[in-house]
């Protein structure tokens, strides 16, 4: 298993992309957050501990198909626990087929080789459009 931020997160996007939920979910410490800074109204702008998350993220693959992650860059910070990652996922929106493209911004915090902490910046906007209200992206 990987240990350091830069290398679970690419094993993260490994499992986003392979859809192996389980695998991603995995990589999350027992009590991780994931927070949506820019969650629209109505949407959770945090999911605590991993039976939430494995709730939340579970059916991801039902939602969007993600067939393309790409522009993928890793900053380190001063804390080695710390990177901010920045990566544009494409794929189709399984509901409707329509073309998904969209830019996220994350910064993540990695403990004993699991993500601590994953706070996910995306377009509130867009997901809106795609997806229609209550969307996640």
């Amino acid at each position: 298993m990987p240990s350091t931020a830069p290398d679970v997160f690419h094993q993260a996007l490994e499992h986003l992309f392979a859809k192996d939920m389980p695998g991603f979910i995995a990589l999350f410490a027992d009590d991780a957050v994931m927070e949506f800074p820019f969650a629209p109204p109505g949407r959770p702008s945090r999911v605590a501990g991993r039976a939430e998350l494995h709730d939340y993220l579970i059916d991801y693959p039902q939602t969007l198909d993600i067939r393309e992650l790409a522009d993928v860059t890793v900053h380190e910070t001063a804390d080695p626990e710390v990177i901010v990652a920045e990566f544009t996922a494409t794929g189709v929106v399984v509901a409707t087929g329509e073309p998904y493209r969209l830019r996220y911004i994350a910064v993540l915090t990695v403990r004993a080789g699991r993500i601590a902490y994953y706070r996910d910046y995306w377009n509130p906007l867009a997901v809106q459009e795609l997806f229609g209200e209550g969307a996640r992206a």
